[in-house]
């Protein structure tokens, strides 16, 4: 195995700090596995050591959250014992880097994210923007992207009904490629990650695992430079039908009583789910990684630990029900494994060819991440500049022209037409509109969702465009006569490390802060992407 350093720990996004930081909760030097591990649990997109503290002021409850930041996704009581579910992730990087895989596994992953709590998808959004019309890569991009997010929502059958698409020359060097799903479920059929119970079984359901995506948590962490086509590999590769197949047997198996926790291998694929769900029950899991359903040859601990291969799932079952549960996936014609059990030891425990490969204290990877408070500069309002003697002198027509017929003000239709907004029969307002209206099915009332954001407020003045997002959308739901209750957010912003961006994001969230409170309008869900 190769030899564990800080110039390797550098190399998968360490600092030296946090190299040594990772020797003393360990009392040893990790192995090569083991730094994997960490690279992937404490970069940016799974610890959000940078944006933490800050998320913490955000508020989250108010008379209709049932379930507010900290599990997959968000949930809202919608009465008569309905619940609506919702979340939004980012995935730009990798829809940079590949644009059709990078969105289509977007998409993908926030299907995975709805369905793992026992909600059935019904409605997606996303917001994308790009780079200047005129630059190079722009079509490219924006032809990949906007057929990934078709190719994966029309396939498996989820309506994509609402969203924004605007361009702009600051988003030359990276896109934005930000997903949203809805889903529907039951009060009383909410499903956790929580893991309880020692000696119930773990399992794997779904795809096989291969070497793709592996490091795509940490690449979704690093700035981009010239050698960022090199990065390919480390994008996901999606099969939107094997998914379909993975929600109904999910779905299937959540009306047998027989999951005590689920959970998507999203960022960092069986590292972060096995990690999490063990971690919230303060748990030790132990798993044979000889046991994985692997589709390529001779793949390593190291591999199999950090590969991102897409439509996969983490179960812990109750003792006794594996035969049963067995029976559903095969009969969806999905792979079914129980790779390992929870125990008591509150570690990581991997075993590899009868020997072990890693075994590191779960709270090391969670409760023990970095978590910095970085210095920021604050933002004053832009200077007032009298154009009145300008405006005296523009004609209203030409001006009326010239806004309508700038590309971020044109017709979009292009764009959602690619989307099946119709599939399910239940949408009643198509893109296009304020908001979109989904009806719940089968019953007399509906949801309606929006997707908006006017990042050169934020850019002029944080604060004041994060609060003007909030009220944006709510007048966008009111306007179809909805009653606001929560929102979630996608908050892409630069390197934090950079006193100037990392002001950015924390008057941002001080503005989302002031306007959510004003409205009582909790943020249950949400992303940070960082490092763009």
């Amino acid at each position: 195995m190769q030899e564990v350093n800080q110039e390797l720990a550098i190399k998968h996004g360490l600092t030296a700090e946090e190299y040594n930081k990772i020797i003393k909760l360990m009392g040893r030097n990790p192995n090569l596995v083991e730094l994997g591990i960490f690279s992937a649990m404490w970069n940016e997109h799974c610890s959000y050591k940078s944006s933490r503290i800050w998320l913490q002021t955000l508020p989250t409850k108010n008379k209709y959250v049932i379930q507010g930041p900290g599990e997959n996704a968000g949930v809202v009581d919608f009465g008569d014992g309905d619940v609506v579910i919702f979340k939004i992730e980012s995935h730009n990087h990798p829809s940079y880097i590949e644009p059709y895989q990078g969105a289509a596994t977007g998409v993908g992953g926030i299907l995975r994210d709805i369905f793992t709590m026992g909600a059935r998808p019904v409605a997606n959004l996303n917001s994308i923007r790009f780079g200047s019309p005129n630059h190079e890569k722009t079509k490219y991009l924006l032809n990949g992207v906007v057929s990934g997010i078709g190719g994966y929502g029309n396939c498996i059958g989820v309506p994509t009904v609402g969203g924004e698409t605007e361009f702009d020359e600051c988003y030359n060097g990276n896109i934005l490629v930000n997903a949203m799903n809805i889903g529907v479920t039951k009060k009383n059929k909410v499903f956790y990650s929580i893991a309880s119970g020692v000696g119930n079984p773990v399992v794997y359901v779904g795809s096989k695992t291969g070497r793709d995506g592996i490091h795509g948590a940490t690449m979704a962490s690093a700035e981009f430079d010239e050698d960022s086509e090199s990065k390919k590999p480390t994008v996901q590769v999606g099969d939107p039908f094997t998914e379909k197949l993975l929600l109904e047997a999910c779905l299937e198996l959540m009306q047998k009583k027989s999951i005590v926790s689920i959970q998507d291998m999203g960022a960092a694929g069986l590292t972060s789910s096995s990690i999490e769900m063990a971690s919230k029950g303060n748990l030790g899991i132990k798993i044979n990684l000889n046991l994985i359903p692997c589709r390529e040859n001779n793949m390593t601990p190291y591999e199999i630990m950090l590969s991102e291969s897409q439509e996969r799932m983490l179960i812990v079952l109750k003792k006794g029900k594996e035969k049963e549960a067995r029976k559903i996936f095969e009969k969806w014609g999905l792979d079914f494994a129980i790779i390992g059990q929870l125990t008591n030891s509150k570690k990581l425990e991997l075993d590899f060819n009868k020997k072990n490969v890693c075994s590191i204290p779960i709270h090391s990877l969670g409760d023990n991440a970095p978590k910095y408070k970085r210095d920021f500069i604050t933002y004053s309002y832009p200077k007032i500049i009298n154009h009145d003697s300008t405006i005296e002198k523009l004609d209203i027509k030409d001006s009326l022209i010239k806004i309508l017929s700038h590309h971020n003000y044109s017709n979009k239709s292009w764009v959602w037409e690619q989307y099946d907004h119709m599939v399910m029969t239940d949408t009643i307002q198509k893109p296009g509109g304020d908001s979109a209206v989904v009806r719940y099915h089968g019953k007399n009332k509906g949801i309606a969702a929006t997707v908006d954001c006017v990042p050169r407020y934020c850019k002029a003045h944080p604060k004041s465009g994060a609060m003007q997002a909030v009220c944006e959308t709510w007048r966008n739901l009111i306007s179809v006569g909805a009653q606001p209750i929560a929102i979630t957010n996608c908050l892409n912003f630069g390197n934090p490390e950079k006193k100037e961006i990392m002001g950015q994001f924390v008057e941002s969230i001080n503005g989302m802060k002031e306007a959510c409170e004003a409205l009582d309008y909790p943020v249950i869900s949400g992303n940070v992407s960082l490092l763009a």
